[in-house]
């Protein structure tokens, strides 16, 4: 049986391809690298789709990609939902998302520990509760100190960095993601 791996991206469906929901625009990206269809599932709340594909580590993984439907800073039920409806372990979940603390462009990579004041991150751990140590690949998106936060996020995303995400980023992140396989067949 191959490894299983769950990817979530965070995001606002309202708002596509704004920086708050670049974990949209990479989970995209994925589906059209790996040809995964992603299709509408109410019993877990979001966007799903599943393939086996032969990547990351030169081998095959079971790869389920999840979008959720609802705002961000209440995602975490149906991200609990996706989670228990496929790889049951939190250690098997990435979940993307955006992070005002690192700079444009960069993808900083943390497994468990606290949101950070992400509100989106937030609502997963206390959903999970005490099985919260999930990874996380945290999106730089910059900070413009002359910008109310909550309007830069909700801003559209540059060009530039949509095209980063569709191409080296996105290499960067199937590195990662192999690299989350490779540790999770360690334990």
């Amino acid at each position: 049986m191959p490894p299983r791996l769950l990817v979530v991206g965070l995001g606002n469906l309202p708002y596509p391809n704004t920086r708050h929901s670049v974990g949209h625009v990479i989970v995209d990206a994925l589906a059209a690298r790996f040809g995964i269809h992603m299709s509408i599932n109410r019993s877990v709340g979001g966007f799903i789709g599943h393939s086996d594909v032969l990547s990351f580590s030169d081998d095959i993984v079971s790869l389920t990609l999840f979008k959720p439907k609802l705002l961000m800073n209440i995602t975490g039920p149906s991200v609990a939902s996706a989670l228990r409806n496929t790889v049951k372990l939190p250690a098997s979940m990435v979940v993307v998302h955006d992070s005002l603390d690192h700079k444009v462009k960069v993808l900083s990579v943390k497994l468990g520990g606290s949101a950070n004041g992400h509100n989106g991150v937030r609502s997963v751990i206390d959903a999970l509760g005490a099985n919260a140590d999930f990874y996380r690949f945290r999106i730089g998106i910059g900070r413009d100190r002359a910008v109310d936060p909550a309007n830069y996020v909700l801003s559209d995303m540059p060009l530039d960095e949509l095209l980063h995400w569709n191409g080296v980023g996105l290499d960067r992140v199937c590195s990662e993601l192999g690299r989350v396989v490779s540790r999770n067949r360690a334990i």
